[in-house]
Protein backbone atom coordinates (compact mmCIF):
# COMPACT_ATOMS: atom_id res chain seq x y z
CA UNK A 1 0.00 0.00 0.00
CA UNK A 2 1.24 3.49 -0.81
CA UNK A 3 2.40 5.44 2.21
CA UNK A 4 1.47 9.03 3.03
CA UNK A 5 4.46 11.25 3.78
CA UNK A 6 4.70 14.77 5.17
CA UNK A 7 8.00 16.51 4.52
CA UNK A 8 9.03 20.13 5.07
CA UNK A 9 11.83 22.30 6.36
CA UNK A 10 11.36 23.32 9.99
CA UNK A 11 13.04 25.50 12.56
CA UNK A 12 14.60 23.85 15.59
CA UNK A 13 11.63 25.05 17.64
CA UNK A 14 9.22 23.28 15.29
CA UNK A 15 7.84 25.90 12.89
CA UNK A 16 7.62 25.90 9.09
CA UNK A 17 7.09 29.67 8.94
CA UNK A 18 7.81 32.32 11.54
CA UNK A 19 5.32 34.67 13.22
CA UNK A 20 5.66 37.11 10.30
CA UNK A 21 4.77 34.38 7.78
CA UNK A 22 8.34 34.31 6.48
CA UNK A 23 10.55 31.32 5.85
CA UNK A 24 13.66 32.95 4.38
CA UNK A 25 15.68 31.17 7.07
CA UNK A 26 15.03 27.88 5.22
CA UNK A 27 16.40 28.78 1.78
CA UNK A 28 18.06 25.56 0.59
CA UNK A 29 21.64 25.36 -0.59
CA UNK A 30 22.49 23.09 -3.55
CA UNK A 31 22.79 19.94 -1.39
CA UNK A 32 19.45 20.45 0.35
CA UNK A 33 17.78 21.39 -2.93
CA UNK A 34 19.09 18.15 -4.50
CA UNK A 35 17.87 16.17 -1.48
CA UNK A 36 14.41 17.77 -1.72
CA UNK A 37 14.31 17.05 -5.45
CA UNK A 38 15.04 13.38 -4.74
CA UNK A 39 12.19 13.31 -2.20
CA UNK A 40 9.76 14.74 -4.76
CA UNK A 41 11.00 12.17 -7.27
CA UNK A 42 9.82 9.43 -4.86
CA UNK A 43 6.28 10.79 -4.84
CA UNK A 44 3.60 9.33 -7.05
CA UNK A 45 1.17 12.16 -6.27
CA UNK A 46 1.30 15.34 -4.20
CA UNK A 47 -1.63 16.67 -2.16
CA UNK A 48 -1.61 20.43 -1.57
CA UNK A 49 -3.67 23.12 0.02
CA UNK A 50 -4.50 26.25 -1.97
CA UNK A 51 -1.70 28.43 -0.57
CA UNK A 52 1.03 25.90 -1.24
CA UNK A 53 -0.40 25.19 -4.69
CA UNK A 54 -0.28 28.89 -5.54
CA UNK A 55 3.31 29.14 -4.24
CA UNK A 56 4.38 26.12 -6.26
CA UNK A 57 2.88 27.41 -9.53
CA UNK A 58 6.30 29.00 -10.13
CA UNK A 59 7.71 25.52 -10.81
CA UNK A 60 5.28 24.85 -13.65
CA UNK A 61 7.36 27.19 -15.86
CA UNK A 62 10.58 27.88 -13.91
CA UNK A 63 12.74 26.07 -16.44
CA UNK A 64 11.36 28.27 -19.22
CA UNK A 65 12.56 31.55 -17.71
CA UNK A 66 14.88 33.23 -20.27
CA UNK A 67 18.46 33.38 -19.07
CA UNK A 68 17.97 30.86 -16.29
CA UNK A 69 20.65 28.25 -16.80
CA UNK A 70 20.46 26.23 -13.63
CA UNK A 71 20.45 22.45 -13.96
CA UNK A 72 18.95 21.90 -10.49
CA UNK A 73 16.09 24.32 -11.10
CA UNK A 74 15.35 22.80 -14.50
CA UNK A 75 15.41 19.28 -13.12
CA UNK A 76 13.06 20.11 -10.23
CA UNK A 77 10.69 21.97 -12.55
CA UNK A 78 10.55 18.99 -14.90
CA UNK A 79 9.85 16.54 -12.06
CA UNK A 80 7.28 18.85 -10.45
CA UNK A 81 5.44 19.48 -13.72
CA UNK A 82 5.12 15.73 -14.44
CA UNK A 83 4.00 14.86 -10.90
CA UNK A 84 0.22 14.43 -10.51
CA UNK A 85 -1.14 16.86 -7.92
CA UNK A 86 -4.45 17.17 -6.07
CA UNK A 87 -5.41 20.55 -4.62
CA UNK A 88 -7.81 20.97 -1.71
CA UNK A 89 -9.52 24.34 -1.93
CA UNK A 90 -12.92 25.84 -1.36
CA UNK A 91 -12.11 28.94 -3.43
CA UNK A 92 -10.30 27.73 -6.56
CA UNK A 93 -12.42 26.77 -9.55
CA UNK A 94 -9.59 25.72 -11.86
CA UNK A 95 -5.98 24.57 -11.63
CA UNK A 96 -3.10 24.34 -14.10
CA UNK A 97 -0.70 21.66 -15.19
CA UNK A 98 -0.88 18.04 -14.12
CA UNK A 99 -3.22 19.05 -11.31
CA UNK A 100 -6.82 18.41 -10.34
CA UNK A 101 -9.08 19.79 -7.68
CA UNK A 102 -10.04 17.32 -4.97
CA UNK A 103 -13.58 16.04 -5.37
CA UNK A 104 -13.83 14.33 -1.99
CA UNK A 105 -12.63 14.80 1.54
CA UNK A 106 -8.94 14.38 2.36
CA UNK A 107 -9.63 10.93 3.79
CA UNK A 108 -11.63 9.89 0.71
CA UNK A 109 -8.92 11.14 -1.66
CA UNK A 110 -6.18 9.31 0.25
CA UNK A 111 -8.23 6.11 0.33
CA UNK A 112 -8.80 6.41 -3.45
CA UNK A 113 -5.11 7.06 -4.12
CA UNK A 114 -3.98 4.20 -1.88
CA UNK A 115 -6.28 1.84 -3.78
CA UNK A 116 -4.78 2.77 -7.16
CA UNK A 117 -2.17 0.34 -8.50
CA UNK A 118 0.48 3.08 -8.85
CA UNK A 119 4.00 3.54 -7.58
CA UNK A 120 5.31 6.28 -5.36
CA UNK A 121 4.36 7.87 -2.06
CA UNK A 122 1.38 10.10 -1.48
CA UNK A 123 3.08 13.31 -0.39
CA UNK A 124 1.24 15.96 1.60
CA UNK A 125 2.27 19.59 1.51
CA UNK A 126 1.02 22.43 3.62
CA UNK A 127 0.65 22.62 7.38
CA UNK A 128 -3.14 22.87 7.50
CA UNK A 129 -3.68 19.93 5.16
CA UNK A 130 -1.08 17.87 7.02
CA UNK A 131 -2.72 18.74 10.36
CA UNK A 132 -6.04 17.45 9.01
CA UNK A 133 -4.36 14.26 7.79
CA UNK A 134 -2.58 13.77 11.12
CA UNK A 135 -5.80 14.27 13.08
CA UNK A 136 -7.39 11.53 10.97
CA UNK A 137 -4.33 9.27 11.49
CA UNK A 138 -3.55 9.23 7.76
CA UNK A 139 0.18 10.10 7.84
CA UNK A 140 2.62 7.19 7.73
CA UNK A 141 5.89 9.13 7.77
CA UNK A 142 7.10 12.52 8.99
CA UNK A 143 10.21 13.87 7.28
CA UNK A 144 11.83 16.96 8.73
CA UNK A 145 14.78 19.00 7.49
CA UNK A 146 15.68 20.85 10.70
CA UNK A 147 17.36 24.25 10.42
CA UNK A 148 19.41 25.62 13.33
CA UNK A 149 17.21 28.63 14.01
CA UNK A 150 14.59 29.47 16.63
CA UNK A 151 11.80 31.55 15.10
CA UNK A 152 9.71 31.86 18.26
CA UNK A 153 6.28 31.08 16.83
CA UNK A 154 4.33 30.85 13.61
CA UNK A 155 2.90 27.83 11.83
CA UNK A 156 3.93 24.56 13.51
CA UNK A 157 5.22 21.56 11.55
CA UNK A 158 3.51 19.16 13.93
CA UNK A 159 -0.23 19.61 14.40
CA UNK A 160 -1.35 20.66 17.86
CA UNK A 161 -4.22 18.24 18.44
CA UNK A 162 -3.34 17.06 21.95
CA UNK A 163 -2.92 13.48 20.89
CA UNK A 164 -0.13 11.03 21.49
CA UNK A 165 1.56 9.48 18.45
CA UNK A 166 4.45 7.05 18.81
CA UNK A 167 7.10 7.38 16.11
CA UNK A 168 9.97 5.11 15.10
CA UNK A 169 13.18 6.71 13.85
CA UNK A 170 13.89 5.36 10.36
CA UNK A 171 16.72 7.59 9.16
CA UNK A 172 18.90 10.49 10.21
CA UNK A 173 21.33 12.36 8.04
CA UNK A 174 23.43 15.51 8.23
CA UNK A 175 22.70 17.74 5.25
CA UNK A 176 25.47 20.30 5.00
CA UNK A 177 27.12 21.28 8.23
CA UNK A 178 23.97 22.94 9.56
CA UNK A 179 20.86 20.99 8.60
CA UNK A 180 19.70 17.69 10.04
CA UNK A 181 17.25 15.34 8.30
CA UNK A 182 15.01 13.08 10.36
CA UNK A 183 12.58 10.52 9.00
CA UNK A 184 10.08 8.93 11.37
CA UNK A 185 7.51 6.23 10.72
CA UNK A 186 4.28 6.26 12.68
CA UNK A 187 4.30 3.23 14.99
CA UNK A 188 1.10 1.22 14.84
Amino acid sequence: MRKVTYSLSISLDGYIVGPDGGFNWSAPDAEVFRFSTDEVREAGVHLLGRRLYESMLYWETADQVPGLDDHLTSEFAEIWRALPKVVFSTTLTEVRGNTQLATGSLKEEIERLRAEPREGNIAIGGAELAAEAAAADLIDEYRARVYPVLVGGGTPFFPRHERHVDLELVETRALTSKIGYFRYRVAH
